[in-house]
């Protein structure tokens, strides 16, 4: 067999940069990658969110490549793993923080791919030095200061008789200095620059877990930077950053000036719903934490809605109080053969915006949207049209607040209200959010739903009125809406934080306003 018929055989190994640590700084192409990859060998540096765009069934396999500890791999075993399964025929992507080819061992890596044979790819990565300078507010090249940059690392193989840094030359070469990996050995790279000619009053950065929530900066001099990194416990992973444009940051920090940076948020609502929350919260600055208290299921049999669904003709109305009311409702339409064009008899009404903006992704336009979006302010806006003898469908959760249907009962409408879908409390994560509050890391939790509230109260498992109040104590608590509110304050706890206007983009205004007091 030649050779290249035997590469044919194996698979391919893409060396992807994940970025500097923000999960959005990774390539359109790396994304792509990962959505087909069969193997992903991912470092302790590359996000962990990236791994939702990987294939359920992917082959995970954490590296764990971290500064200053006893590595999970070593170098060697990682080839060897990158080999293996190529032989295998998968497709293996090898997760790598920042760029794969900037002190990220890449090129030896791909030597190893080379010599046996397979085939691969390298996917260039956002480098952490620029990300640390650019999200630390610091350009690392600017005309009225420098038109130079040098990248070395601080971590040069122990292994090595010598070093391959020329201080002599670097010291006074590069207007602008990045030093990679250079926090255990701060005070020997200070002496080398400062002996060989760097003005010790030269601004210095240090950028800690650069463009992540946890990102954490300090600046000094060369003669005082060792003594600020130790008394601001500054550890690994982090950049130091040389030069006169660190002074700039004076002006143009704009990262950590964000209204909610560095607030550990849980957001609590069901997994499906949470990308619209955790968006503005975190384009805000925010460190969210996503335990979602709700999931939501098909019901075990849609026999009832079916009836329903064979007479719309027969309704005036159809009321739609969730999204995922609108969701199941729809899918079960389409499933049994009809579409848009059986909504012609009844009007609808949707409960807010939101849900509105749904049901018109079907095709179907809402014909009432009430002033207050809650149940009852949905049926007060329909008393106010009158539904006496008017008969009106609701399809929604398995179980459901009473108030709306037994308003328009008593006032004399016919409802029938359909089970679509149900609400049950998901599994996992109980004994890490119980951690999370008892160590006094969450700053805020928000409340979307009286379900949300439930559900959440059950994850953390507290024992008593006194015991929850003790977990909750200086957690703020934003809730949207006063059904949500009051299923707080039931259960002895506080509500900080409400918006005037119940929907999720009032929410995050009303708790950015709300921080930056």
């Amino acid at each position: 067999m030649s050779e290249q018929e035997s590469k044919k055989r194996y698979g391919k190994v893409y060396l992807v940069g994940a970025g500097p640590g923000h999960p959005g700084l990774i390539t359109v192409r790396g994304k792509e990658l990962l959505g087909r990859a069969e193997v992903v060998v991912y470092d302790y540096l590359a996000s962990p969110k990236l791994l939702k765009y990987v294939p359920e069934g992917a082959e995970l396999i954490y590296a764990g490549k971290k500064g200053g500890v006893k590595h999970t791999h070593t170098q060697e075993e990682i080839n060897q793993m990158l080999v293996d399964r190529a032989v295998a025929g998968k497709t293996v992507v090898r997760l790598k923080g920042g760029d794969p080819f900037i002190f990220g061992r890449g090129g030896e890596e791909v030597e190893v791919l080379a010599n046996n044979g397979i085939e691969f790819e390298v996917v260039p990565g956002v480098t952490s030095a620029t990300a640390a300078a650019t999200y630390a507010g610091i350009p690392i090249t600017h005309r009225d200061y420098t038109a130079s940059v040098a990248f070395l690392t601080g971590h040069e193989d122990p292994t090595k008789p010598g070093s391959k840094i020329d201080w002599e030359k670097l010291a006074t070469g590069a207007g602008t200095l990045v030093v990679y990996m250079g926090i255990k050995n701060l005070p020997i790279i200070v002496k080398n620059l400062v002996t060989n000619g760097r003005d010790p009053k030269t601004p210095v950065a240090v950028v800690r877990w650069a463009s992540t929530p946890e990102q954490r900066s300090v600046v000094g001099t060369l003669e005082t930077i060792a003594d600020i990194v130790r008394e601001a416990d500054i550890k690994p992973p982090a950049l130091i950053i040389v030069g006169e444009v660190v002074n700039l940051r004076k002006t143009i920090d704009w990262f950590e000036k964000r209204p909610l940076f560095g607030k550990r948020i849980v957001v609590t609502r069901t997994r499906e719903q949470t990308s619209e929350l955790m968006a503005g919260l975190e384009e805000n600055g925010a460190n969210c934490l996503e335990y979602s208290t709700i999931k939501i299921e098909p019901i075990d049999s849609y026999e009832i809605l079916d009836d329903e669904l064979d007479r719309l003709e027969e309704y005036h109305w159809i009321l739609f109080t969730s999204l995922h009311g609108v969701k199941y409702f729809f899918e079960r339409l389409y499933a049994r053969g009809m579409d848009a064009r059986d909504m012609k008899g009844p009007s609808v009404a949707a409960v807010g915006k939101a849900t509105a903006d749904l049901i018109m992704e079907y095709g179907v336009r809402a014909d009432l949207l009430p002033d207050v979006f809650t149940g009852e302010g949905l049926a007060e806006s329909l008393l106010d049209q009158g539904v006496e003898g008017r008969n009106i469908l609701i399809p929604r959760a398995e179980e459901g607040r009473r108030i709306l249907p037994e308003m328009l009962r008593g006032a004399g409408a016919q409802v029938t209200v359909v089970p679509v879908y149900k609400n049950v409390a998901p599994e996992g994560k109980r004994e890490q959010l119980r951690n999370e509050l008892e160590s006094g890391n969450v700053d805020m939790v928000t409340f979307t739903s009286s379900s949300t509230v439930r559900n959440f109260l059950s994850m953390v498992g507290a024992e008593s009125s006194s015991e929850l109040k003790r977990l909750m104590h200086e957690v703020t608590i934003a809730a949207i809406g006063p059904i949500t509110a009051k299923t707080v304050t039931d259960n002895g706890l506080t509500v900080d934080i409400q918006p005037e206007t119940y929907t999720i983009a009032d929410l995050i205004h009303e708790i950015v306003k709300q921080s930056s007091k």
